[in-house]
């Protein structure tokens, strides 16, 4: 009987990867306006790769962009990017289809509902808040937390630890089959891959369920 259900955040509840490239196209073309020499595409490219690098949640990503790209930091240029990031993201931040609807229904259920997140721990929390969602969870568990990224045994474990019933009990759902899929299924937990945020290529480790949509939590629990 699953008594729990835990959550990876970006690409299972939200779709994280749209909103970060429409959000870096709207900065690119801030810092051009501002006075960034480069074009677009090429500006762009440039960004991701830096991503690549320093990872996707990289809080100065745009200062080391200018400062490889022009060799120095231009704070005109630089807050145009960030003003304009900000303001798109807040746009797009939004749930899958069905989000809601489902955690409403599992709340019903009386399942306790958790977040097992690689994000910073101020980013998880506000993510959740500017989708209207954190009043569902009762619990976030993030990088600054444990200091390890899945599937390290650390972030779930933590989990456990504050839900206090057996792994066999914890439903984990994610995109990732290599960090959320394997991690959880190290630790004992049942599993549910979110085939429809899926972007990373599937592991040598199965998940237990497969969701076309989030919805189809509701049928598993």
């Amino acid at each position: 009987m699953v008594k729990a259900v835990l959550f990876d955040l970006d690409n299972t509840l939200l779709d994280f990867l749209r909103m970060k490239k429409i959000s870096c196209e709207a900065a690119i073309s801030a810092m051009v306006d501002a006075g960034l020499e480069m074009d677009q595409e090429t500006a762009y490219n440039k960004l991701f790769e830096l991503y690549g690098v320093h990872g996707i949640e990289h809080q100065e990503i745009f200062q080391k962009f200018l400062k490889e790209t022009t060799g120095e930091i231009d704070y005109r240029i630089l807050s145009a990017g960030i003003a304009a990031y900000r303001r798109m993201q807040t746009g797009y931040l939004e749930p899958y289809p069905h989000v809601r609807k489902t955690l409403i229904a599992l709340r019903e259920k009386r399942i306790h509902l958790g977040i097992v997140s690689d994000a910073p721990k101020l980013r998880a929390w506000l993510r959740l808040a500017e989708m209207g969602l954190s009043a569902f969870f009762d619990f976030v568990v993030t990088l600054d937390d444990t200091g390890k990224l899945k599937p390290n045994a650390f972030p779930f474990q933590a989990a456990i630890d504050v839900l206090k019933c057996a792994p066999g009990e914890i439903l984990f759902v994610g995109d990732n089959p290599e960090r959320d899929i394997k991690g959880a299924k190290a630790m004992g937990m049942k599993t549910a891959l979110a085939k429809y945020g899926q972007i990373f290529p599937d592991s040598d480790v199965k998940a237990d369920f497969e969701l076309k949509d989030i919805s189809d939590l509701e049928k598993i629990v």
